[in-house]
C-alpha cells in the first residue's frame, strides 16, 4: 500500500471531554464493525491509512475538523473499538513514549 496523502492541521491545547470520547468510541465501534462486516479488515485498514478519510472519520465521531487532537484521540478511540477484532492499534492520546513498546508487544501477539 502506497502513500495516500498528507494533511496539515494546526496545533491546539487541551483535551477531549470524557463524555465526547466515550461517544467517539461507541461510534468508532459501530462504523468499524459495519466496514469490517461488509468489506473486511483489510479495507478498514486501507481507509484509516488515508489521512483525508481518517480526518473525515474524526469529524463523524464528533471532533472539531481543525483540531490537532483529532489524530491522537481518534487513534485512542479506534484502539478501544477495534480491541475485539484481529486489528492492533498502537498509540493514542498521551501514549507517544509507549508506542514503540506497544507495537512490539502487539507484533508478538500476532
Amino acid at each position: 500500500m502506497g502513500k495516500t496523502g498528507v494533511a496539515n492541521l494546526p496545533l491546539h491545547g487541551g483535551k477531549a471531554p470524557r463524555w465526547l470520547y466515550q461517544r467517539m468510541v461507541k461510534m468508532a465501534d459501530a462504523i468499524s464493525g459495519i466496514i469490517i462486516q461488509e468489506y473486511g479488515e483489510e479495507r478498514l485498514l486501507e481507509l484509516i491509512s488515508n489521512p483525508h478519510w481518517f480526518q473525515a472519520l474524526s469529524c463523524v465521531l464528533g471532533y472539531d475538523w481543525h483540531s490537532s487532537g483529532t489524530t491522537t484521540v481518534t487513534t485512542a478511540a479506534l484502539k478501544e473499538a477495534l480491541a475485539p477484532y484481529d486489528i492492533a492499534v498502537a498509540g493514542g492520546k498521551g501514549m507517544a513514549r509507549k508506542t514503540l513498546g506497544e507495537i512490539e508487544e502487539k507484533a508478538a501477539q500476532f
